[in-house]
């Protein structure tokens, strides 16, 4: 049997960014097989890798009864601890090369669309510009920083992060290789 996915509002497209595959594994939170399985990170002491449903992160029960988050370094201020809560207790996270980090914006958490290239973040130049200071941060020159920019791979390395604020719509990404 195959359940409609719940709905994650900090990360929208779980599928389209390979959080959630389908599979017909039982959940080890829950017992049952809905036809999805999560396979982001889980921060617990159990090992859940590829073990639990997107139901029992929808709803928290992962979390609460594997003490567990999916989201790892969450950057802001000035944000509700409901929201960060939210996002790393309840809504899928994904793989990085160093760390994943969530991004807040307006008050509230960015919402994940994927891992992305330099082909991909044509269309977000807010997103460029983010990851422009980013590296600019790194202490290269101008024309190393573009090099960087012209390098990112949304398949491998270097890799950049989208995000879009949920009240504005500005998109905001950062970078990320070993």
């Amino acid at each position: 049997m195959t359940d409609s996915l719940p709905e994650f509002p900090y990360h929208p497209h779980p599928m389209t960014t390979g959080a959630v595959v389908a599979s017909d594994i039982l959940c080890v939170c829950c017992g049952r097989g809905r036809g999805y399985i999560y396979t982001g990170p889980v921060y617990a002491v159990d090992d859940l890798d590829d073990r639990l449903c997107p139901w029992c992160i929808a709803d928290g029960s992962a979390a609460e009864q594997y003490e567990a988050d999916f989201v790892g370094g969450l950057i802001g201020d000035d944000v509700p601890v409901e929201v960060f809560m939210g996002i790393a207790g309840r809504t899928p996270g994904f793989p990085g090369w160093q760390e994943p980090q969530w991004f807040f914006h307006c008050g509230d958490g960015a919402a994940f669309l994927g891992a992305v290239g330099a082909a991909e973040l044509e269309d977000y130049p807010d997103a460029v510009e983010v990851l422009r200071r980013e590296a600019s941060s790194w202490g290269w020159s101008a024309a190393q920083v573009e090099d960087y920019l012209n390098a990112l791979d949304k398949d491998g390395q270097p890799t950049a992060y989208l995000f879009r604020c949920r009240a504005c719509a500005t998109h905001l990404a950062y970078s990320d290789f070993t």
